[in-house]
């Protein structure tokens, strides 16, 4: 393993136990301290790759709020508006389930809000923001299609990381979120091959 493959892994593996240390203790009752004795490591080596928790606290949130935009493009290649939809719809859902841990710690942590809005109201993650928006409501929405892509986005999180379905296995949790998300953008569940019609396209 080389210095620069060690360096990666050790922030990978930081980042991995500040986020699980958060769950446990929140943003403001965790420590750069607690941090270092978790993954076995001196505080100098924290230091290394973050200078203040705030850093952390940003760094375990970019990946998601990165791929949120990568959805974003990737939905927009698709040639129907239809097609735009059930890209994004899924996509999203699928953000949602693998970040569980951290859209529960958002839903009720201070500490990881503020840096998560501040991330989203900085000029890369407006751009994130529109992109999904337009996406799923078009260039110029109405008000009524403005505030059902709102409550998306905020629903469909807030429950992914919901406490109450905590105990919820992955594959039950995304078809529940992506067939709610269909009923209030009024999208066809998409038939199964040999179920009477093909999949939507």
């Amino acid at each position: 393993m080389t210095a620069g493959t060690a360096a990666t892994d050790t922030r990978s593996r930081l980042l991995d136990t500040a986020l699980r240390l958060f769950s446990e203790h929140g943003v403001e009752g965790t420590s750069l301290q607690m941090i270092a004795d978790e993954l076995g490591v001196t505080k100098a080596a924290v230091y290394y790759h973050f200078k203040t928790k705030d850093e952390i606290t940003e760094a375990v949130a970019a990946p998601a709020v990165q791929e949120l935009g990568q959805i974003a493009e990737e939905a927009r290649k698709k040639r129907s508006r239809g097609a735009q939809i059930d890209q994004a719809l899924t996509g999203f859902v699928e953000l949602i389930v693998r970040q569980r841990l951290l859209l529960g710690l958002y839903n009720r942590d201070p500490g990881m809000q503020r840096v998560v809005n501040r991330t989203l109201q900085a000029p890369h993650g407006e751009d994130v923001k529109t992109g999904m928006k337009t996406v799923l409501a078009g260039e110029d929405p109405s008000l009524a299609d403005a505030i059902t892509v709102h409550v998306v986005f905020t629903g469909l999180a807030m429950a992914g990381g919901a406490p109450e379905y905590a105990g919820i296995d992955d594959d039950t949790l995304r078809e529940h979120l992506l067939d709610a998300g269909r009923r209030l953008l009024g999208r066809p569940r998409p038939k199964r091959p040999g179920h009477g019609g093909r999949v939507e396209p």
